[in-house]
């Protein structure tokens, strides 16, 4: 009988975790919803401005799109708002040359928050779920290491108190340009980052010396980006009143935006057509971060993660983001993390932490008017820094060559070519370096470890032999891709070895057989047959045998048999 609760339980995950909801729970979810609206103020200001919006664009996306995941995502800590990496793709997409020209980057905003909204949904609808597993982790890295540095580029102007330079390779332009700091902005952007780094590294050390209870050494770390933008807010206004001259964010409006379809007529003309591209492109990376970031805080509590369900809660999300005047989101890894040490149970935290939000948006938005933009592009660099993971790079070249190759080609590509061009090329050399290593799969004459029935590589071991057996070992199914390295390995092995009378080809690690490689093989055993040599194959595999088995092949191959184990092959065939 169809179950209608389970159904709709599926559709909404929130109705499972409020089934077995506690007192407890709400206590810990309460704390840890304080501690994530504290992060949330600072880091929604500052992303915003770092994709060249207004900042209440920030503050929005970080209200109801967090409590539209809630509802229908899997996560019950993953933190969704506003994040850096979007935020870099943002900024790209906006200052594009096309999409420039349609001026008004606020309304391009929206646009991208529906579109990416509509692409994830309908990417559930297709049951993509599974995408998360095509962009490797070396990729994936080479593209975020890229991007924080673009982001680390984009910031030291504002920690210096410089406007956007436009010198090109003019470098005598550069030296001029960098002249022209402003020393109180960057004095407050060292107190800034002493502050940040007081709060995040050496009071959390002091703390754990003194047995303080983690839960509260989350809760004050955390505070750090918060008291700084409050101790810089201050300092900016005294200063100014003395008649310092420092940018600051400007006035941001009261209250919210009210609910508004026109994005959708927006998304359908000439501004969508540009934008669609983006869109994918942040679609794809958001729903890729918010999976693996949902997936470490799931797995360290043995709970579960459904990519699919996924895409729906964060297309719900960046959808409400574009109907309530915000930018796209996804998951933050800082804030989740931080949300999940400060003891999160469910995402009633997240809910908690929007309400608060919502709050802070209604009647203190004055107060954000005089926050330095220097203290916030600190706050950026302290966040988006341990995301140039250079060690992590360096350690994949040595494990991996073309896992390497493709992670450096990511990061210089996004540095070089950009954002999209770069994972874009990142993904292409993946797929090629995959192809090759399929084409190319490792294959290994063996021989008898003496006194076992163990076979093993020749080159590896001290091993026994015969004149007139030739035993190989194919580490990889068998292909259009690779059979004719297999053939062209095969022969080279036979004008080695010229007294062989049998081949055993030992398919212990072959699952399946194309019909290209049948062809091949039956061609193979031809041209054996003439020559006055049998093939035989050992150690098939049941769905292997059965795919053969529906062919004549096994007629073809005699007086060639197959054989249970190769220790069989080689006693009846010595």
């Amino acid at each position: 009988m169809f179950d209608n609760t389970s159904s709709l339980t599926r559709f909404l995950p929130i109705l499972d975790w409020l089934k077995t909801y506690h007192r407890q729970d709400f206590a810990d979810d309460l704390f840890a919803g304080i501690i994530t609206a504290i992060l949330l103020v600072p880091q929604g200001i500052a992303y915003a401005i770092l994709a060249g919006l207004p900042p209440q664009l920030g503050l929005y996306a970080s209200i109801l799109p967090p409590i539209l995941y809630a509802f229908f995502g899997t996560s019950r800590t993953l933190s969704v708002g506003p994040v850096s990496i979007a935020a870099i793709m943002i900024a790209s997409a906006l200052t594009s040359t096309a999409v420039a020209e349609l001026g008004n980057p606020v309304q391009s905003a929206l646009v991208l928050s529906l579109e990416s909204g509509a692409i994830m949904l309908l990417m559930a609808v297709l049951r993509m779920g599974g995408l998360v597993n095509f962009i490797s982790h070396p990729v994936l890295t080479g593209f975020t290491s890229g991007a924080a540095l673009l982001i680390i580029g984009s910031q030291i102007p504002q920690t210096l108190g410089l406007k956007t330079p436009a010198c090109g390779i003019d470098i005598a332009c550069y030296m001029t340009y960098l002249q022209g700091f402003n020393s109180t902005t960057l004095l407050l952007s060292i107190g800034a980052l002493a502050l940040l780094l007081l709060f995040s590294q050496l009071l959390p050390t002091l703390l754990k010396k003194m047995r303080v209870k983690l839960a509260i050494i989350t809760a004050i770390s955390k505070c750090g980006p918060l008291l700084t933008v409050v101790l810089a807010t201050i300092a900016v206004s005294l200063l100014t009143n003395s008649g310092q001259s420092i940018a600051v964010v400007g006035v941001v409006p009261s209250g919210f935006p009210e609910l508004s379809i026109n994005v959708l007529t927006e998304s359908l003309g000439q501004r969508g057509q540009l934008l669609l591209p983006y869109a994918g492109f942040i679609a794809l990376i958001a729903y890729v971060e918010s999976v693996a970031i949902a997936k470490v805080t799931a797995n360290l509590r043995s709970e579960k993660i459904i990519p699919n369900q996924e895409l729906i809660g964060l297309g719900m999300a960046n959808i409400a983001a574009a109907l309530s005047g915000g930018m796209p989101v996804a998951g933050g890894f800082s804030r989740t993390m931080v949300n999940f040490a400060a003891g999160a149970r469910t995402q009633m935290a997240m809910l908690i932490a929007a309400a608060l939000l919502a709050i802070a948006v209604m009647f203190c938005s004055p107060w954000f008017t005089n926050i330095p933009k220097s203290a916030l592009a600190v706050i950026i660099l302290v966040a988006i820094t341990p995301l140039v993971k250079i060690k992590d790079i360096l350690h994949t070249w040595v494990y991996d060559r073309g896992d390497g190759i493709a992670e450096i080609v990511t990061l210089l590509g996004v540095l070089v070519l950009g954002i999209e061009e770069g994972i874009a090329l990142g993904i292409m050399l993946t797929i090629a370096s995959n192809l090759r290593k399929t084409s190319h799969p490792h294959i290994a004459v063996v021989g008898r470890v003496p006194e076992t029935e163990h076979y093993r590589n020749i080159k590896r071991h001290h091993v026994e032999t015969w004149n007139h057996l030739l035993l190989i070992r194919i580490d990889e199914s068998l292909t259009f891709a690779n059979i004719n390295y297999i053939e062209e390995f095969l022969v080279t092995e036979l004008k080695r070895q010229p007294n062989t009378k049998h081949i055993i080809l030992i398919f212990t690690s072959v699952s399946d057989i194309d019909t290209t490689a049948l062809e091949a093989l039956e061609s193979l055993n031809q041209g054996l047959q003439i020559a006055g040599k049998t093939l035989n194959i050992s150690e098939a595999k049941g769905p292997v045998l059965d795919k053969l088995q529906k062919t004549d092949f096994f007629e073809q191959l005699k007086p060639g048999q197959v054989f249970f184990r190769t220790e069989d092959a080689v006693k009846q065939l010595e």
